[in-house]
């Protein structure tokens, strides 16, 4: 072996998706870090904005917007009922099914959690102009769409557990 791919592939810079990845991991550290004196973890603060957007949806709908397979969410749920974050009552169109709503105490405990959130998001797009982090967003919300749309096209679910 002569040792020139290995020296090439050392050069070669990280791939989109690889730093992709390890974006996703420093704000999920650092997230975690930010809740935790609020008692949240980063997957409960996702469930509990994605029901501020939204109200009444049932856990398998919360999974599949949260991210989270249908078990994770199931339990996550439940300790979310505990804590009287949210609340869930039987559908109306379909008496099988309970739905979560946030309650006060939730909204209160996301009105707490926004200025931590916001600090790293701030830290993200720091030094950046405001032209650029207008552009860093759009280029974050082409490549969703982008590979929601081949998702799609190819018929794989949008969430891990479907």
């Amino acid at each position: 072996m002569t040792g020139i791919s290995d020296d090439r592939a050392i050069d070669a810079p990280p791939s989109t998706l690889y730093l992709i990845k390890q974006l996703e991991l420093a704000v999920r550290a650092l997230m975690d870090d930010a809740l935790r004196p609020l008692g949240l973890t980063t997957l409960q603060y996702t469930a509990l904005t994605v029901l501020e957007r939204r109200s009444g949806l049932s856990s398998a709908q919360l999974a599949r917007r949260s991210f989270l397979r249908p078990q994770t969410m199931n339990v996550m749920v439940q300790t979310l009922e505990e804590r009287g974050l949210i609340r869930r009552d039987r559908d109306p169109g379909n008496r099988r099914v309970l739905v979560a709503t946030l309650t006060e105490q939730g909204r209160e405990t996301l009105r707490e959690a926004a200025p931590r959130v916001g600090e790293i998001e701030a830290r993200l797009l720091s030094g950046m102009s405001d032209r650029r982090s207008t552009e860093f967003r759009s280029v974050l919300a082409h490549g969703v769409s982008a590979l929601a749309d081949e998702a799609a096209r190819r018929r794989i679910p949008e969430s891990p557990g479907e």
